[in-house]
């Protein structure tokens, strides 16, 4: 009797690998996950430099996982199992008070902060003649550390973004987005479930801006302010699958006055009428509702009075976090071309010579900067 039920465990065992399998090969590969919200591992490329350097069995590893059949409702298991357990943690994302998810951050690699900043120093010195910026925002756990779980660790963000000022060369204006958020913090300048900061908070970061450029800044009252989404669970959300959370609204500032802005994506080679793609808002990616979510290159255009002009081009080198501010700058500047480095591989002073851009923007998050090193492309 245990010999035949040994048996029978073997064969489960080995039918669930092979229909596993069999499922891997037959079933799809999607492109794109929504549930959470990022692209895929592709198929990994075979060749001696990958062999040799590792990575093609690191894409393979990271290929099946990606694809493993049915992912989506395992994480969905794993997450509510952890939550029937009372785990304040699932995949690297918090449930802290009022509601708010949160990212962990931890200590990051200072080493390689300082690269990064040496290589946007190193850009600003090859190109004395144009003026550049770099404003570096804090996510909510930057500004929000008291709400999260008892004992969750946290990094100070606030001291990376000191760090990071304090080795920025004069040839940059840099603003700290703890200067204008920190007074607005009982205010709604996050979403709770998503890691970008709200229109609100975009907008306090382009009131900054202005600021420091020596704009008009529109007030509020010049903006017919709506509500476009009442549903928006975001990134945190999709990354930990909480459960029980209310949604966030998403909001967008339209101008008592409109003037039209043309936008062309130079990755679709499309041009589109409106800033805004209001087909995300029945997606789970609600976020892209602004811009129409990541491009490697767009360029916006709009018919400004000679009046409302306050410089001719500005370039915007971003992540995210500017796809809501962007909208904001149109007012005053008639041509912005903006780049996510993250997935722009020309070279960036050769754009700035050819479009004679004399203005930049770097506008990047505290948890992205020091996570990704795309910054080293800078003087590629």
């Amino acid at each position: 009797m245990k010999q035949k039920a040994e048996r029978l465990l073997v064969l489960g065992f080995v039918g669930t690998l092979f229909l596993n399998a069999l499922f891997f090969f037959i079933l799809p590969h999607q492109r794109f996950s929504d549930l959470e919200n990022r692209y895929l591992q592709g198929a990994p490329h075979l060749a001696w430099d990958n062999l040799l350097s590792k990575k093609y069995a690191e894409e393979a590893e990271s290929f099946v996982t990606d694809h493993f059949p049915f992912r989506d409702k395992w994480v969905w298991i794993k997450s509510a199992a952890e939550q029937y357990r009372l785990q304040k943690e699932n995949n690297g994302i918090y449930k802290g008070k009022d509601g708010y998810l949160f990212e962990t951050f931890l200590e990051p690699d200072y080493t390689k902060i300082q690269q990064y900043t040496e290589s946007v120093n190193q850009f600003a010195s090859n190109h004395p003649e144009v003026n550049m910026t770099f404003m570096l925002a804090p996510t909510s756990i930057g500004l929000y550390p008291e709400r999260l779980p008892w004992l969750a660790p946290s990094y100070s963000q606030k001291k990376v973004n000191r760090f990071i000022e304090d080795h920025m060369r004069n040839e940059l204006t840099f603003i700290d987005g703890f200067d204008f958020l920190d007074s607005h913090a009982s205010d709604p300048i996050y979403y709770r479930t998503d890691h970008h900061w709200t229109t609100y908070g975009a907008y306090l970061a382009y009131v900054a801006y202005a600021e420091q450029k020596g704009w008009h800044s529109l007030s509020q009252k010049d903006f017919l302010i709506q509500t476009v989404s009442h549903s928006f669970l975001g990134s945190y959300h999709t990354r930990s699958q909480f459960n029980g959370l209310l949604p966030d609204t998403i909001q967008v500032y339209s101008p008592r006055d409109p003037i039209p802005t043309e936008m062309y994506i130079v990755d679709t080679n499309q041009t589109m009428t409106s800033m805004y793609d209001p087909s995300f808002l029945a997606k789970k990616d609600q976020y892209s509702y602004f811009l129409g979510g990541v491009h490697a290159l767009m360029k916006l255009t709009t018919e400004l009075g000679s009046q409302q002009i306050e410089q001719d081009k500005l370039l915007v080198i971003k992540d995210s976090y500017a796809h809501s501010v962007i909208p904001f700058l149109t007012r005053h500047v008639p041509e912005i071309h903006v780049i996510d480095i993250r997935y722009y591989n020309g070279s960036i002073a050769e754009y700035l010579s050819k479009n004679e851009i004399k203005d930049v923007l770097f506008l990047f998050n505290t948890s992205t900067l020091v996570g990704d090193a795309s910054l080293l492309k800078l003087n590629d």
